[in-house]
């Protein structure tokens, strides 16, 4: 990746939206912000601070171009700045959705918080309130932001789920006039529900049959309800310099080395409704590597194509559990595939179907039977957070010693594992994993794990794919 960071792009005009909590309506409003300023003629950068899959998808669906994670805890500072500055600068402005809280981390210094993103890229602040049955003590609420890190640029606010003109004019007064922030659109409580959450977040895009209704629902919202030429103008309001990202981008440090191939390997990526959860920078760590990326689907190929490696990312298997047993045909391509030695990197829904079975109120399913490992589902949530990993095993991709961040997210659980220690290749430092503190399940080149890692934290990973792609390519044209 070249950087593309001269003093023009650094100026590049930005916004953070943040909130107090999650839950608190600021991706909706991201996505509204987006698609409205879309209407208008702009072409907005969308980026989604912390590991979500999910909220990305509709900040991409709203922009109409991809949203890139900026995570401070799987990604270096240094490759965060060079990420963000390359991707902004194809756009007239940038959005950048936060996570959880304002000054919300995994350490009481709140190290890795959306406000400590917003500092280290000189981005302008705006908070989504939620105002339900409150007034004067959100003028307390957001003095209190403001005054906690004076280093942080809160430059407005955004009243949502605001109960009408009284409640509005009462949150509106109290707030300038106390904090001397500006309040910038104030959004009412709405009856309709456009946005359907599963889980923890709103629904994936690709299951979303009227995704478009919903995005035109939400920049309607944005253009009746926020002052979009006030967002504008505080997006603009950027000062020439920005010292820490100055710092970190004149070390020059490139997070991942494009390399030229005339005879790339084919590297198979599985991408359908089931299985959709994938970082752009993962998809581009491939093909710098010399890779040539396919998309395929088990729910639309009755057999396995001619490949040199496949990836197969996270999603829901479950919602597809009868499709994707229905496809006899693929899960017996894939398994012979694996018996002949073709690489695999699996990332938890792709780790469920390289499973036995998955088995769903009772009905067993079928999957690819690869690796010897039986799912079940709960209401809750099994593993949920950052993860860190630790290689202590011989694997296809990590060497032994490695250490890896990551993050898990899932509700499926294992209900039988008849492998054994030496099969799975991670220590659990930090996080659930998949048995008794250990993840990432080893067979022949078969990598699979509950940790989803991100290709600009983990540098080495797209090269490795590559390697053993072009081995497994070699190996072919020999036997």
């Amino acid at each position: 990746m070249t950087s593309g960071t001269g003093e023009k792009d650094r100026g590049v005009p930005r916004i953070v939206v943040s909130a107090l909590r999650g839950g608190s309506g600021k991706t909706i409003l991201s996505i509204g912000v987006i698609a409205a300023l879309r209407r208008r003629g702009k072409t907005v950068a969308p980026f989604k601070k912390g590991p979500d899959y999910i909220d990305a998808g509709w900040l991409s669906l709203a922009a109409d171009r991809p949203c890139y994670n900026l995570d401070t805890f799987l990604i270096a500072s240094d490759a965060i700045c060079r990420s963000f500055f390359t991707h902004a600068a194809r756009g007239d402005m940038a959005v950048i959705e936060g996570n959880r809280g304002l000054y919300d981390g995994i350490d009481d210094e709140g190290t890795t918080s959306t406000a400590e993103l917003a500092k280290l890229l000189n981005a302008p602040v705006v908070l989504c309130l939620d105002c339900t049955k409150s007034t004067r003590t959100m003028a307390a609420v957001v003095d209190g932001c403001r005054r906690f890190d004076p280093e942080v640029r809160l430059e407005g606010v955004i009243l949502n789920r605001v109960a009408g003109a009284r409640h509005q004019k009462i949150l509106t007064d109290t707030i300038q006039r106390h904090c001397g922030v500006p309040v910038l659109g104030a959004v009412p409580k709405l009856r309709s529900q456009n946005f359907p959450e599963r889980h923890m977040g709103l629904v994936p895009t690709p299951e979303h049959a009227w995704a478009a209704d919903s995005i035109d629902a939400a920049a309607n919202i944005a253009e009746t309800h926020v002052d979009l030429d006030a967002l504008d103008r505080i997006a603009h309001d950027v000062p020439s310099d920005a010292p820490r990202c100055d710092r970190l981008l004149e070390e020059g440090d490139v997070p991942y080395i494009h390399t030229s191939s005339e005879n790339p390997p084919k590297i198979g990526i599985i991408r359908d409704s089931a299985f959709q959860f994938y970082y752009p920078e993962n998809i581009g760590a491939l093909t710098a590597a010399g890779a040539e990326v396919v998309f395929l689907s088990p729910l639309t190929h009755d057999r396995l194509p001619d490949l040199d490696a496949l990836y197969i990312g996270g999603g829901f298997p479950e919602t597809h559990a009868g499709e994707l047993a229905a496809g006899k045909g693929f899960r017996q391509d894939l398994k012979a595939a694996v018996e002949d030695g073709l690489p695999i990197y699996a990332e938890c829904g792709g780790l469920m179907y390289l499973g036995e079975a998955l088995v769903l109120d009772g009905t067993r399913y079928p999957m690819a039977g690869v690796l010897p490992v039986v799912f079940g589902f709960s209401r809750k949530p099994q593993g949920h957070g950052y993860t860190v990993v630790r290689v202590d095993r011989a694997n296809p991709y990590f060497e032994p010693g490695t250490r890896l961040r990551g993050h898990e997210f899932h509700y499926s659980k294992v209900l039988k594992w008849e492998g054994g220690e030496k099969d799975l290749a991670f220590s659990m430092e930090r996080g659930a994993g998949l048995v008794g503190d250990r993840d990432g399940a080893v067979y022949k080149n078969v990598l699979a794990t509950y940790t989803h890692i991100h290709a600009l934290g983990a540098v080495d990973w797209g090269a490795a794919m590559c390697r053993n792609a072009r081995a497994f390519r070699r190996k072919k044209k020999t036997s």
